[in-house]
């Protein structure tokens, strides 16, 4: 064969071969192509632009960050309907998830007659075993129901103290409910008196931590009131009201309306209270008290349903049988009216009297007339059994033609004059007179039930009780605002010192702690921060501990002075809080100082919301509320 032939063939094979990799070549690109171009259609029509598409040859590969796993199974699934699944590489990521929020810690407890039950979420860190064995001391015999979930997530700051504090409180709460959170107690609870709860009130407010914060919802059902009691007096003084009860709030207003218009002044006080002995109470109080404003003097008295009208000496016997004439014909069932005119009295002749006076120092005397000596015995006893027996001095005499009452009426004012700081009874054949003062806001009222019970319906008395303040127990105490000016004050003229960077408090200061301390007596239970202040020079983390050291050496110089600081907290806030500029000496001096900070109650939070819907919410930890202070300074830090 010639050589030329040869070469023929050899081109022509290999022209073919080329032709066959350029054909093969461009197959691969469009079946590339064609599979890049309809899947990314496909993921686009889905929605999926985040995911990227690539082909080579006959493998397709998907890349990008998919928001779920779901949705990267979907991409996956839609890829495949395009070209086969084999083909499909799957290089995409999921897109991180936030980490899971953990779960509100709240718990309810709830305790009344029938047992005691406790549900909420608690942290794993809480031992669940040791609640319970408080809740089943606090239940007693009575039932527990536990309701307690517990996930496995850090304990919230404040949750311990929260915790702690809302069990210590249900010892003390036979009827309540006790909501906690991390940081944050909700109390509501019911008591026998409103005694009761403003002790309840005080030693919850004691025994809370500092920085704890405490909403209290303490009511107290309206007192049982027997006999049901109302009695106004309208004479030369004006009118007035020794005992004023009411079965609701519609007839206290009916009733302190009726009165004004008798012509009472001041801001009217009446008790509204259970034993009503009608509930047609207030139409017959606001008639009887229309009726005495007619006669234009004397007393009403209401004793359950029997009603004591005397007018006063002088009255016209017409105008009185006209107005006693209408007031029985209006009255409602039930009611009893008795009606009583004094004869007018020679001013030349007094009646026989019993006179019983209480001094201011506690001195009794006993001076009148007696009916015999067993009275006299007997009178005489029981006035040192109330009022002691060194206090007491006897100067009665023994006359005869007394009334037979005579024996009831002397015993039941001298346990009327009990109810007294100071004052006299005076009991005369046709009354009963209370006069003094006295310490207790209710005096009143309690002396007039006490008369109208012990005397009967159809006797007169009266009673002249002044309330003072000043001899009140409780009222007669500062408030704590008050104690925090009065703080204020002594700080104002004599600062409290330090020796220089140190916590030892200055011998010149120390009269001030005196000071300070004797007022904090008088204050009871309050919560009180004492903080520490300093100024910026130093380093920030010395200032601080510096500004602790100090608050807690105020605090113990307290305690070394026998004050109660159980409800006291001390704080250092080292250069945080400056009050004045720091440039000048002046400033600096201004900011190292001790202030002495109300811890007042929390903003009431918003009604509503249960423990079982709170689970899933976020934590509610906050920060305890802001409060006004009063400051002192220091020497240098």
């Amino acid at each position: 064969m010639r050589l030329s032939s040869l070469l023929v063939i050899v081109g022509t094979f290999a022209v073919a071969a080329l032709l066959s990799l350029v054909a093969a070549n461009l197959s691969v690109k469009l079946i590339e192509e064609s599979s890049e171009i309809g899947v990314r259609d496909a993921l686009d029509g889905r929605g999926m632009t985040w995911a990227e598409v690539q082909a080579d040859g006959l493998q397709v590969t998907l890349a990008g960050i998919a928001p779920t796993e779901a949705v990267r199974f979907a991409a996956l699934s839609t890829a495949g309907t395009v070209v086969d699944a084999a083909r499909v590489i799957d290089d995409m990521q999921v897109e991180a998830a936030a980490a899971i929020a953990p779960p509100r810690f709240s718990a309810e407890v709830l305790r009344n007659d029938a047992g005691l039950s406790i549900i909420g979420l608690m942290p794993a860190s809480t031992n669940r075993d040791d609640v319970l064995d408080r809740v089943r001391a606090i239940s007693g015999d009575l039932p527990v129901t536990d309701l307690i979930e517990v996930a496995d997530y850090p304990a919230p700051d404040g949750w311990a103290d929260a915790l702690g504090f809302s069990l210590t409180a249900m010892e003390r709460l036979p009827r309540a409910k006790v909501s906690v959170s991390a940081g944050r107690v909700a109390i509501t609870a019911i008591t026998d008196s409103a005694e009761e709860k403003a002790k309840l009130e005080a030693q919850l407010n004691r025994a809370a931590p500092p920085g704890l914060r405490v909403r209290l919802d303490i009511a107290a059902p309206r007192p049982v009131i027997t006999p049901f009691t109302l009695r106004l007096v309208k004479d030369d003084t004006g009118t007035r009201f020794d005992a004023c009860s009411a079965d609701t709030d519609a007839s206290r207003t009916r009733i302190l309306n009726a009165a004004f218009e008798a012509g009472l002044t001041g801001p009217g006080t009446c008790t509204v209270g259970m034993g009503v002995p009608s509930p047609n109470w207030g139409v017959a109080v606001e008639q009887a008290i229309g009726a005495l404003a007619n006669l234009g003097a004397g007393t009403i008295t209401f004793s359950d349903a029997d009603i004591t009208l005397v007018a006063a000496e002088g009255t016209a016997q017409g105008d009185f049988d006209r107005v006693v004439g209408e007031l029985e014909n209006q009255l409602p069932e039930v009611f009893a009216l008795y009606a009583k005119l004094p004869e007018t009295v020679d001013p030349d002749q007094g009646p026989p009297e019993f006179v019983a006076t209480l001094s201011p120092e506690g001195l009794v005397q006993l001076r009148g007339r007696l009916t015999d000596d067993n009275l006299r015995n007997v009178a005489d006893s029981y006035a040192k059994a109330a009022f002691g027996s060194a206090n007491v001095y006897t100067a009665t005499r023994v006359v005869d033609d007394l009334p037979n009452s005579w024996p009831v009426r002397v015993l039941t004012g001298l346990e009327a004059l009990a109810q007294l700081s100071n004052g006299a009874v005076t009991v005369t054949p046709d009354t009963v007179a209370v006069s003094g003062n006295t310490g207790n806001p209710k005096a009143s009222t309690t002396i007039a039930s006490l008369l109208a019970t012990k005397l009967g319906e159809a006797e007169d008395f009266d009673i002249s009780v002044t309330y003072q303040e000043k001899l009140d127990p409780v009222a007669a105490l500062p408030t704590p605002d008050e104690c925090e000016a009065e703080i204020s004050g002594i700080l104002a003229g004599s600062k409290i010192t330090f020796e220089p960077s140190s916590a030892t408090i200055d011998a010149s200061a120390l009269g001030t702690m005196d000071d300070i301390a004797e007022v904090l007596r008088e204050c009871g239970d309050i919560r009180l921060e004492i903080q520490g202040h300093t100024d910026s020079q130093g380093r920030e983390e010395m200032n601080l501990n510096l500004s602790q050291a100090r608050a807690q050496s105020v605090l113990n110089e307290l305690r070394a002075r026998r004050v109660l600081t159980a409800s006291y907290s001390a704080k250092g806030y080292g250069e945080t809080d400056p009050i004045a500029d720091n440039e000048g000496e002046e400033g600096r001096e201004a900011n190292r100082r001790i202030e002495f900070k109300l811890i007042r109650p929390a903003p009431t939070a918003p009604e509503g919301e249960t423990t079982l819907e709170s689970i899933a919410g976020t934590s509610d930890t906050g920060e305890a509320a802001t409060e006004d202070t009063t400051g002192t300074s220091d020497e240098q830090n």
